[in-house]
């Protein structure tokens, strides 16, 4: 049967998963250096082991209420294309495995909104966990912007 390890990490009340694939490292939330002009999202940038990396606050790409960098913030870094990218989160503290049965599509709903990035729901215990794909979050736009953020 086919099966799946999530990175499962926390935004406010909710808890969201990502494929540990697409997860290279799990950081503490250092000090970032501002960067002008970028977008609002974009928190900053850190130097990680020698590598610029932007750094994303997803409560901000997210348009949650509290966008606050908490003290048990983490930094989840991923690739996107030949660079990393970093995505705070409130707290990313578990890895869970999933079964395929595990994970119901997602809801009709949802498609008025027409978030592609949100792979499935899964259903752990009593607790729903979104799984998404971080990197589906933004835009071709963004993107440039992210890659011009590293560059600048």
């Amino acid at each position: 049967m086919l099966h799946n390890q999530y990175v499962v990490f926390k935004l406010e009340e909710g808890e969201y998963g990502i494929d540990i694939m697409n997860v290279k490292e799990i950081s503490e939330c250092p000090t970032m250096t501002m960067v002008p002009n970028s977008p609002t999202f974009i928190e900053g940038v850190i130097n990680l082991r020698g590598n610029v990396i932007p750094v994303i606050n997803l409560k901000k790409k997210f348009h949650l209420i509290d966008t606050q960098i908490k003290e048990t913030s983490k930094i989840i870094i991923s690739s996107l294309e030949d660079n990393r990218v970093g995505f705070i989160v409130d707290d990313a503290s578990q890895v869970l495995t999933l079964m395929q049965s595990d994970i119901q599509s997602r809801p009709e709903l949802l498609g008025v909104i027409n978030e592609k990035y949100i792979n499935g729901i899964a259903k752990v215990e009593e607790k729903l966990i979104i799984l998404i794909d971080l990197l589906e979050t933004l835009t071709a736009d963004e993107i440039k912007s992210i890659k011009d953020t590293k560059v600048g």
